[in-house]
Order: C-alpha cells, then sequence, then structure tokens
C-alpha cells in the first residue's frame, strides 16, 4: 500500500480519524521508549550501587576465608557463630544501650529546641542558625572537635569543672563515662536536625485549636500537654524513624573519639564489624554481623512504623 493511502474499505472521510487512531499507538510506543532509555542510567545506577552490594554481602555472609585466601562454603556456621560469641552480644548491648540514651536526649532536647524557635519570633537569623549549624557538620570534623574540648589535661571541659571546684574527668577513657560521653556529642550534632523537623510540624498545626485554649484560659504548660504534644506526636515519631537508622549504625564519631575503647567499652556492633573484617580479615564472619545489624535495622524501622500509624491523626 502506498505511503499515505488508506486500506481498502476505508472512506476518505473517515481517514483522518483512521490516521490518528493508528498514530496514537506508535506514539504512546515511543513515549515508552524514550521513558525507558530515559530511566536506564538511574536503574543501572541503583544496581551496580546498591543491589549488586547487597546481594554480594549476603553471599559473603555464607562463605568462609582461610589465613591464605582461600575461600570455601560454610553454610550458615558464620550465623550460628554470632550465638555463643560474647563480643557480639556485648556489642548488641553497647548498641542498645547507646541508641536509647541518644535517641531520648535528642527528641526531648530537639522538641524543646524546636519550641523556642517556633515562640521566639523576633529572634535574629544569624541566632536561628548558629542553633541549628551542628548538624550541617561533618561527624568526622565534630569528632575531632570534641577531642579537643574533651582533652583530659588541655581540655575546655575540664577547665570548666576545674573553675567551680570539681574535679577533672577523663571523659572518654572512663568506662562508665564513655557511653553517656559518646551519645552527649551525638546529640549535640543531631538535636537541631530533630528540632527542624519539629518545627515543620509546629508551623502546620492549626492555630484555631490554641485560640480555643486561651479562651478557655489553659495554661501553656496543659495547652502543651493537651493540644501541642499529641497533635506532634506523628511529627515526632517521625523524627524518630530517621534518627534510629542513623543511631543504629553509629560508626564515625565513636571510631574518631574511643574507637571502641575504653578496651570494649564503646564496641559497637558496627566498630565490632569493622574490625572483625577490616583488622582480622574475617569477611565472611563480618558480612553475616552487618546483615543481622541490617535485620535490627529493619525491625526497628517497622516497629516505629506501626508506632507512628497508631498515633496518626
Amino acid at each position: 500500500m502506498p505511503a499515505g493511502s488508506l486500506p481498502a474499505g476505508i472512506s476518505p472521510d473517515r481517514g483522518q480519524e483512521y490516521m490518528s487512531d493508528t498514530a496514537a499507538p506508535l506514539t504512546q510506543d515511543r513515549r515508552k521508549l524514550e521513558m525507558a532509555a530515559l530511566s536506564a542510567p538511574a536503574v543501572f545506577f541503583t544496581v551496580a550501587m546498591i543491589a549488586f552490594p547487597v546481594v554480594y554481602t549476603i553471599w559473603l555472609g555464607f562463605q568462609t576465608f582461610s589465613s591464605t585466601g582461600k575461600q570455601s562454603f560454610a553454610g550458615l556456621a558464620n550465623y550460628s557463630k554470632l550465638i555463643s560469641d560474647y563480643e557480639f552480644w556485648h556489642g548488641l548491648w553497647i548498641t542498645i544501650a547507646l541508641f536509647v540514651l541518644s535517641l531520648v536526649l535528642q527528641l526531648v532536647f530537639g522538641v524543646w529546641l524546636a519550641l523556642v524557635l517556633f515562640n521566639a519570633k523576633r529572634l535574629p537569623g544569624i541566632v536561628r542558625s548558629l542553633f541549628i549549624s551542628p548538624f550541617m557538620m561533618p561527624p568526622v570534623v565534630a569528632g575531632m572537635m570534641w577531642l579537643v574540648i574533651l582533652d583530659p589535661s588541655l581540655g575546655a571541659a575540664n577547665y570548666i569543672l576545674q573553675s567551680f571546684g570539681l574535679p577533672p574527668s577523663d571523659w572518654l577513657a572512663s568506662p562508665t563515662w564513655v557511653i553517656p560521653t559518646v551519645a552527649l556529642i551525638d546529640s549535640w550534632q543531631w538535636t537541631p536536625y530533630v528540632a527542624l523537623i519539629v518545627l515543620g510540624g509546629l508551623q502546620s498545626l492549626p492555630p484555631s485549636v490554641y485560640e480555643a485554649a486561651q479562651i478557655d484560659g489553659a495554661s501553656p504548660f496543659k495547652t502543651f500537654q493537651r493540644i501541642t504534644l499529641p497533635l506532634l506526636l506523628p511529627t515526632i515519631v517521625t523524627a524518630a524513624i530517621l534518627r534510629s537508622v542513623d543511631l543504629l549504625r553509629f560508626f564515625d564519631i565513636i571510631y574518631i573519639t574511643t574507637q571502641g575503647g575504653p578496651g570494649n567499652a564503646s564496641n559497637t556492633l558496627n566498630i565490632y564489624g569493622f574490625r572483625v573484617g577490616f583488622e582480622f580479615f574475617n569477611i565472611g564472619y563480618a558480612s553475616a554481623l552487618m546483615l543481622t545489624l541490617t535485620a535490627i535495622v529493619f525491625g526497628a524501622v517497622l516497629a516505629f512504623n506501626r508506632l507512628r500509624g497508631a498515633v496518626a491523626w
């Protein structure tokens, strides 16, 4: 059939309608091909940078490596070893303790800071920027800065204590104080992040409920207890989810400040996995350990998601 001609049985009156009907599927197919071509680099990048490392780590978790580098299939041996590994359970306890302490501090002070910034509407912009600046600092820089501040002989922290007649403390070398100290460092850096999330929630609350509370003569504390906090709970749980993922993967500040010490007092699962994999070169066991930690992170996220669904309004 010549180009531009109509099939037999199609009248010229219906020619334009016929051509438009056949052109539409061709146009849709072309758009699908264009979309596939445009998304192909992103899909390839996702597979190369995320899916492949995850699958490879899962595969390594079932392998064992000899001192000569010989690799062999180990089945579930690496995972069964976790059950009797004292360092694993100790690291899990340290990880949970640091997670709970840091999360509570960041949520409490994050809500407080958000309320301060929300009510201090005339606060200069530069002051607001100073409040939120810590979380924009790289964790490595924050860790090194706090190493100087907490130095037992030259640090500002002990100087302030001694100026009030209090004894100095070796903050990062004390098994008793190392976890609270690391939790405070992390909270100092990430509390402003929580505050920004909560501040966004505060700005979205309906003013009418506060006007009604003011007419009823409710005190500021009662207003916060009966109105602000219940309405903010979904936002607070969202902040808790975001911080939980980071806290359970906590590595950088601990590695810079204590490297898991003193002894193994701050030896979290991440630090322990790093040592097993890159100091003792037990790649298979380190992979199994990190996959177990990943499962714990997913479990925490699912639990917080269910909590968020329960408190959603």
